[in-house]
């Protein structure tokens, strides 16, 4: 259970799947307004210890580490449990989020946050009560619940969450938007 709303927090970014509505394009590398859905993703997450993106390196102006699942394309718990394991300090949360939703902030994260005091952690859900993949967990609960290599690759994330309790955070303005199409950017700008 998370004790209290100012915690420490290391961060994932999920930056490592395929793309293939958009063609197999990298969606860490697609610009919207001039900033990378990286670099969006990023400032989401400023107030974090650390942070490790799953997916291809990109060029980036914020230290981080990146890293590959194995075997690739392993999908969210796949590169949710990798970049867990890439994490050098240890810190009581983990913040983890899709690198393809660009109107999170870091405003998003302290709420998050701040949520999931007395939770297993706190997740964002769009206007019709969706959970999307912007979310704090405590991190001894996740290593606590943690399946087995083989059991990761294609792994339902809503599956690995079933056991926690999590906070639901309704998202403001257009926080649960995402990237999945060229339509989606287009939209978005």
């Amino acid at each position: 259970m998370i004790e209290t709303g100012l915690t420490t927090f290391s961060a994932i970014v999920l930056a490592g799947g395929r793309a293939s509505r958009l063609g197999g394009a990298d969606k860490a590398s697609i610009e919207l307004d001039g900033r990378t859905l990286l670099a969006r993703s990023l400032d989401a997450v400023i107030d974090a210890a650390e942070v490790v993106v799953v997916g291809t390196q990109v060029p980036t102006e914020r230290p981080v580490t990146f890293v590959v699942e194995d075997p690739a394309f392993g999908g969210p718990v796949a590169g949710l449990l990798t970049g867990r394991d890439q994490l050098l300090r240890r810190t009581p949360v983990l913040a983890v989020l899709a690198v393809d939703m660009p109107f999170l902030t870091a405003t998003t994260f302290r709420r998050l946050t701040a949520a999931a005091v007395g939770h297993d952690g706190a997740i964002l859900t769009d206007p019709d009560g969706r959970r999307q993949l912007a979310l704090v967990v405590e991190t001894a609960r996740l290593d606590a619940v943690r399946p087995g290599r083989e059991e990761q690759h294609g792994a339902a994330l809503h599956r690995l969450l079933e056991p926690f309790d999590l906070a639901e955070v309704d998202a403001r303005g257009d926080e649960h938007r995402d990237v999945d199409t060229w339509t989606d950017l287009r939209d978005l700008a």
